[in-house]
């Protein structure tokens, strides 16, 4: 296992700088970058002599800027060099996680994904324990109950929730609840309120899930579908086997069978994806959530940066996610070694 695990960690490497390689390559012919952006915005102001903050006195109205003007603008953003020697310089920072500052945000990219986690852990971490907790046992109930009213009944109502798109749901119960056109009953803006620091701790705590019922409501209606299903599959799958037969034959007692034979085996699928989902948890952003309830998290900042070609905070993201989903998949693939110990990765080439 040790030789397999440092297999995969050697593959890391050139996986990682491959992807780095190509979004960077992108970035550099795609047009409306900062430089761009930034001459733009000087040449489309109008002529009453303001100098726009940040641009070192390069600003001259609408007559338009001169050659050397734009190359202390490619100078000020780092484009003044060859891109070769603009990429090596960029991953010998990312090695040691240095992401650079933020052409737009005057923060350094780690200051600005911390200061986005609160809300995207907030969405992330309620959904994933929210869905694990409720659709896993629900899957097992329907294995169980296969066919009959229970099934039918529960498979109808998670389908029509997968249905429904997320933002849709949102929209509609900030219609229903959300002071629209019915009740005002949760607020719209933020995951606390404005007075929160003042708050005694219990109030801290019951206003915060106040504000989040909303919006991570909307988030796990749809996720509800596949997660249950699957459960529910790989347990029939399971309990259909002949050696569950073979235990019922010996008069083994049903949750016994469940959960001492058929649980172990039927999880493994569920197993796989945990760490990925996990790891995904803290760092996953929902754009149209985000948008919806007025919460400022990764997925609004990640939008953003690619509208804006805020090219530090872009691909230093990247590289950071990047890593973090390669080590989620190394560790799924150990959680096969825990839950089956049939699984040996020695055998593996």
């Amino acid at each position: 296992m040790f030789a397999y695990i440092s297999k995969r960690l050697l593959l890391m490497i050139p996986t990682l700088f491959g992807v780095m390689l190509i979004t960077f390559a992108v970035t550099q012919f795609v047009p409306g970058g900062p430089v761009e952006q930034l001459v733009s915005q000087l040449e489309g102001k109008s002529g009453t002599g303001e100098a726009s903050a940040g641009t070192s006195g390069l600003y001259r109205g609408a007559h338009g800027l001169d050659p050397e003007q734009i190359a202390e603008i490619n100078a000020l953003y780092g484009f003044d060099k060859p891109v070769h020697e603009r990429f090596i310089s960029m991953m010998k920072n990312y090695l040691t996680f240095e992401f650079g500052e933020s052409y737009f945000h005057n923060k350094s990219v780690i200051e600005l994904i911390i200061d986005k986690l609160p809300v995207s852990i907030s969405l992330g971490m309620w959904t994933f324990f929210i869905v694990y907790l409720t659709c896993i046992p629900l899957g097992i109930a329907k294995a169980v109950r296969d066919g009959t009213t229970f099934d039918v009944v529960t498979s109808t109502l998670i389908l029509i929730g997968y249905s429904i798109p997320g933002f849709v749901l949102g929209i509609a119960m900030i219609v229903l609840f959300g002071g629209g056109s019915f009740f005002d009953i949760f607020p719209l803006r933020g995951i606390v309120s404005d007075h929160w620091d003042t708050l005694p701790w219990y109030d801290k705590i019951l206003d915060y899930l106040w504000h989040m019922v909303l919006p991570i409501t909307a988030s796990v209606i749809g996720s509800f579908a596949v997660m249950t299903m699957l459960t529910k599959n790989s347990f029939i799958e399971e309990i259909r086997k002949q050696y569950v037969l073979t235990a019922r034959a010996k008069g083994v007692t049903e949750n016994r069978v469940l959960y001492g034979h058929v649980f172990r085996n039927a999880i493994i699928p569920l197993v796989t994806g945990f760490p990925a989902a996990f790891i995904g948890a803290f760092f996953t952003g929902s754009l149209l959530i985000e948008t919806i309830f007025t919460l400022d998290g990764l997925g609004l900042l990640s939008y953003e940066s690619v509208l804006k070609r805020d090219y530090p905070v872009v691909l230093g993201t990247l590289y950071l996610f990047t890593l973090l989903g390669l080590f989620a998949k190394l560790m799924a693939d150990i959680s096969y070694v825990l839950i089956d110990p049939r699984i040996h990765f020695e055998s593996v080439d």
